[in-house]
């Protein structure tokens, strides 16, 4: 009862805003119509609005309104925005050029061969002592070396993300992984100018030119791609020898170009007959060959766009390629990869503090700046190994 006292009865009839909170404040429906602050922001909104459309003032002004305390009610965010998508991945080329193989650790690996004594066998007259023979071994070393980057930013960057345009940030940094393998790999063959100068060389044999495919196939030194360019560069790979001078069987191939050369080798490769003028002596009948496209199902087709960037200088968007498939025989190339660490590895910095109270989220950032920090870190190495297995024409025709 003597809580009760204290309290003040008002009967339902007569209950009122008015009534139950004597006078005091505002009410809520009414405070458009009688606040001369509302009415006064009202008139400032409408003049500046007034004049931005008609171009007395630039558009700027309303943009920082919109993000000033002046107007917090009477606009919503209504500018369009919407967060462009990425650019597509092209498919990587360098696994069909080269052998992939895992290291141990950051010291040097050394690859070795054995060569001789695979030549055909001699006969052995009676009584006669068997001939001797030899072997000699090569070796080809590299060693994998760290690829990394990190990105950092800030608490605020991320509580303003509402496009999350930084949600995504592990996905960029396996794109650029993998395109620092093809670029690695590109660079495994070539160079500023073109096919790499120490890979294709005189003494390798391996240079598309009348030399090393042989006068009957000949047609130039470094020949731009065409049906022919390609009968000269098969006829190269068919010509190498080891060292016993025995002849290296090669079933299937690469044909790596350019972006630029897209369209030629598709249509080369894709074509169903091909028609071949041959060589005829003078007062004979000219005569043509139809033959079955035979190269379709022996080739298969890399298009690497990071050609013409390694070979920035020249011949970047003509320069053509033949490899012997990499996991059959010896390899051209082999990239190597750590081991227990052979894909790209995406890391953030755990954060160094937590909520009073306990709860850590790894989006705290650091104690002292709240930075979040991402890193990437990827290792790979690799070097180029026969040279017998790869031939090449920077397509100049010189």
């Amino acid at each position: 009862m003597e809580f009760l006292d204290l309290l003040e009865t008002v009967r339902a009839e007569e209950a009122s805003v008015t009534k139950l909170f004597g006078g005091e404040g505002q009410g809520v429906r009414s405070i458009g119509r009688k606040s001369p602050l509302y009415a006064k922001k009202l008139a400032e909104a409408t003049r500046l609005l007034a004049d931005v459309v008609s171009g007395k003032k630039p558009s700027y002004h309303l943009r920082e309104a919109l993000t000033t305390s002046d107007f917090p009610y009477l606009f919503g965010d209504i500018i369009d925005r919407m967060l462009l998508a990425n650019y597509s991945e092209t498919p990587q080329v360098w696994p069909m050029y080269a052998i992939r193989k895992t290291v141990s650790d950051f010291r040097t690996v050394k690859r070795f061969v054995v060569n001789g004594s695979e030549a055909v066998l001699l006969e052995v007259p009676q009584q006669t002592e068997y001939p001797e023979s030899k072997v000699s071994d090569a070796a080809y070393s590299y060693a994998v070396k760290k690829l990394g980057r990190r990105i950092p930013f800030s608490w605020e960057a991320m509580i303003n993300d509402d496009l999350d345009a930084l949600k995504d940030i592990p996905a960029r940094f396996g794109k650029a992984a993998r395109r620092s393998e093809e670029k690695f790999g590109t660079q495994l063959h070539v160079d500023a100018n073109g096919p790499h100068a120490s890979v294709y060389t005189a003494g390798n044999k391996n240079i598309i030119n009348t030399t090393n495919s042989g006068a009957g196939v000949g047609f130039g030194t470094n020949p731009a791609l065409s049906i022919a360019a390609l009968q000269q560069g098969f006829a190269v790979l068919a010509n190498q020898v080891d060292t016993d001078g025995e002849p290296i069987t090669i079933e299937a191939v690469t044909l790596e170009v350019p972006p630029a050369l897209e369209v030629m080798a598709r249509n080369i490769l894709n074509a169903v007959q091909i028609w071949i003028q041959p060589n005829v002596s003078a007062g004979t009948p000219q005569q043509q060959l139809v033959a079955e496209n035979w190269m379709k199902s022996k080739t298969s087709l890399a298009v690497n766009p990071y050609i013409p960037i390694v070979a920035s200088s020249a011949n970047g968007n003509t320069s053509w390629f033949l490899h012997a498939n990499p996991n059959v025989g010896r390899p051209a190339f082999e990239m190597g990869f750590l081991r227990g660490h052979e894909t790209p590895e995406v890391f953030i910095k755990m954060p160094n503090m937590q909520m009073v109270g306990g709860g850590v989220d790894q989006l705290m950032g650091d104690f002292e700046t709240d930075s979040i920090i991402y890193k990437v870190r990827h290792v790979i190495g690799g070097t180029a190994e026969d040279p017998k297995m790869t031939a090449g024409s920077n397509g100049s025709g010189s």
